[in-house]
């Protein structure tokens, strides 16, 4: 990936349907090859898809919580469970393996406190490979970045 791609990306991330054309044109390139760069990025990976950014509170998700989740177990077997099972809940926008005294921490999202709640009984609860859920409400969120900090090489 050299500094062009780099530059197509910075792009794409700020403005992801912006034509070819005018896409080639910020970038001092015919339209042909910057196509061809912008399909390779597709195929190799590096674009992973393209997505509209929708603000949660619009659609009145208006709770994010950030939970932290124990398994019983250290195990493979609890972790493909858990990890598929976190994969199959909408609410759950993000599942990462963490180090410390937890193994997962979830970004999670609901209409309010009762509906996080209910997810909480009803869909992590069930889970028998969980030891324990911390739970974090968001008061406020400042910022969130969708934008990745790409540097020319």
């Amino acid at each position: 990936m050299d500094n062009k791609d780099r530059n197509i990306l910075a792009i794409l991330q700020r403005q992801g349907r912006i034509a070819i054309s005018e896409l080639a044109a910020k970038l001092n390139m015919s339209d042909t090859p910057c196509l061809r760069r912008v399909r390779k990025l597709e195929q190799s990976g590096v674009i992973s898809g393209y997505a509209a950014q929708i603000d949660p509170k619009e659609v009145g998700l208006n709770v994010v919580v950030y939970a932290f989740v124990r398994l019983k177990e250290n195990s493979d077997q609890h972790a493909i469970l858990f990890e598929e099972s976190m994969e199959n809940l909408e609410q759950v926008m993000e599942c990462s393996v963490v180090t410390g005294a937890h193994d997962y921490l979830l970004k999670i999202v609901a209409s309010d406190l009762l509906s996080y709640e209910s997810f909480v009984k009803k869909s992590l609860g069930s889970l028998n490979c969980i030891a324990g859920i911390e739970s974090t409400v968001v008061l406020k969120q400042n910022f969130s970045r969708n934008i990745l900090p790409l540097q020319p090489l």
